[in-house]
This record gives structure tokens, sequence and C-alpha cells, in this order.
């Protein structure tokens, strides 16, 4: 196990060390310049003073080599120093600080509405007997991801807060300021759980462990939660990193719909500023994010599916096992 989690750790490290490279290049191949951006007040048109600009050039340090600045600015980040936004010079850590707690309220209550909405689906699709209701709940997850996330916000920004008044339509706070942009986040990603969960739980009931769970009298009921529930699971849980980051990227344009301050609209006003500093924060921290939930997804394995662990502990004992001597290529030779 400690060899396991040394290997993740290092798997983890590479990912960061990827991300923050790829969006250094990136970043640093646009054509704009991020001091005149910020100079000219994103683009008023007002005029723009060289001296001042080559003073936060130099501030900044973008008036050295390319590669000084790569490597200056990936050993602050190591130190834990994301530098400061070049629009507004805040600690890129203070911005995202302020920002990360509406995010997490969101993204929190969406995950809610998703797994419940996503495994509700999933087993009303499989436990049914009916064709008819069947087909119709299966058709139900792809119907949800196609629909563009902004059509399904401003829908339910005009039933539930234009015409009907229940919540407020903008910057709303707690639970009824959270609720419909949360549905919005959530519906996309608890029709990917539903597909998977149901694919996962069909394929489970063809088993034949299940038959002989039937055969000493479980009900089909009893018999989906403690039986097939779990192992049919195991490729939601493996998709989890996939989903955490689609509510994230969903998370920019929901914020954005329902003019919620976070992660989300940060990114959106870095982006358009090409703030270099703030968008590699937000690539490290979503990063960071995806590489955790896929740590933590790794070691529940062995709790969902008990089969995974002894295969795991079959591989490694293979692994320690020494060849016996008087062996060719591991196969024993007899006197």
């Amino acid at each position: 196990m400690a060899r396991y989690l040394a290997l993740r750790v290092l798997q983890a490290i590479w990912v960061l060390w990827a991300a923050f490279t790829l969006s250094f290049i990136v970043l640093y191949l646009l054509p704009a310049d991020p001091i005149s951006i910020a100079a000219d007040g994103g683009g008023a048109g007002t005029p723009v003073d060289k001296a001042a600009i080559a003073e936060l050039q130099a501030r900044y340090g973008l008036d050295r080599p390319l590669w000084e600045q790569y490597w200056t600015a990936l050993w602050h980040a190591v130190r834990g120093d994301l530098g400061h936004s070049i629009g507004t010079g805040q600690p890129v850590t203070s911005a995202l600080g302020d920002a990360l707690p509406s995010t997490l309220a969101l993204t929190g209550l969406a995950l809610v509405f998703a797994t419940v909405g996503g495994v509700a689906v999933a087993f009303a699709a499989t436990y049914t007997r009916r064709p008819w209701l069947r087909t119709t709940l299966a058709a139900l997850p792809s119907l949800g991801v196609s629909v563009p996330t902004f059509w399904t916000g401003l829908l339910l920004l005009q039933l539930f807060s234009f015409q009907w008044r229940l919540v407020p339509a903008f910057g709303g706070h707690g639970f009824a300021g959270t609720v419909l942009p949360a549905v919005t986040l959530a519906l996309p990603i608890g029709a990917v759980i539903a597909q998977v969960l149901t694919a996962g739980l069909a394929a489970t009931w063809r088993q034949p462990f299940v038959d002989v769970a039937l055969a000493k009298g479980g009900s089909r009921w009893w018999v989906q939660r403690k039986h097939v529930l779990r192992p049919a699971s195991v490729p939601t849980f493996t998709i989890a990193g996939v989903l955490v980051g689609n509510m994230l990227a969903g998370s920019v344009v929901v914020e954005t719909v329902f003019a919620r301050q976070g992660v989300g609209r940060l990114t959106q006003t870095a982006v358009l500023a090409q703030d270099i500093p703030v968008v590699q924060g937000v690539v490290l921290l979503t990063s960071a994010v995806f590489v955790t939930v896929n740590l933590a997804v790794d070691l529940l394995y062995p709790l969902l599916d008990p089969r995974i662990a002894a295969r795991s502990g079959r591989s490694l004992a293979a692994e320690e096992t020494p060849e016996p001597s008087g062996t060719v290529e591991g196969v024993a030779i007899r006197g």
C-alpha cells in the first residue's frame, strides 16, 4: 500500500507540473499583452503611457526571457506563492480564497442533486419490468447531456424567478439563491451518472450470483440494494474525476448566467484580461482537486468490490515472491 500511495503521489505531482507548464505555454503564446490590457482598462481606448507599461512589465518580470519567467514562476508555485493578479494587484491565493467558498457551495449542492437524481433514474430504469417505462427512463440521460447548460439556466430563470418569483434571479445567497444554479449544473452531471450506473446495473443483473440471490428468495429490490449496487457503482466512481472537472468547468457558465461570484467568474475575468497568474492559479487548483478525487476513488475501490482488493493482493504477492532456484524463465526444472 505504501508503494502504491507513493506512486500515486508522484503521478499527482507530475499532473500538477504538466498542467502548470501547459497553461504557461498557452498563455504566453497568446498575441495580446496582459500589461497593455490592464493599463488600457480592458480596452477602453484611453491613451497608455509606455513608461508605465515598462514599469509594470519589470514589476511582474515580463521583461525577462521566457525561460527565466517560467522557472521563477514554477519555483514560487512550489513554495505556495502564486504571484499577484496583473489586473487587481491582489495575491492570487487571496483571490482564490475569496472565490472558492461560493463555488464550493454551488458544486456541493449540485453534486448532491446530481447523485440523487442520477441514482434514482438508474434504479428505476433497471428495476421496473415495464418496457415502455424502462425505455423512457433510459432516454432521459441522453436528453440531459445534450441540452446546453446556459439554455437550462435561462429556462429555469424565466420560470422560477421571473414568472413564478419563487427564488431570486441573480446574486442571491443561501439555499434560495443557490438552488437554481445548482440544478442547472447538476443536470448534465446527473445524466452522466444515470447513464453509467444504468449500464453497470444492467450488466450486474446478468451475473450468476444475482440468480443465486434471487433463487434464495430475495426480492428484486433487496437484491438490487444488497448485491447489485456496489459492484455496479465501480464504473461510476471511475469517472468521478471527470465529473468533478466538468462541474468546475460548468461553473464558469453557470456563475455567469446567474451573476454569482466564484471561481468560474474569476476564471472568466482572468482569461479575458489574460491575467496569467490568476489563470495559472485556477489551473493548479483544478488539477489538485482532480488528482485528489481520483486518489480517493482509487482507495474506495476495495470497499465497493472486495474482488478488487483480492486481485491486488494476489498481484503484489506474485511480484514479491522470488523465483525458485533451479528454474528457467520461471519454470521449475525437475530432476
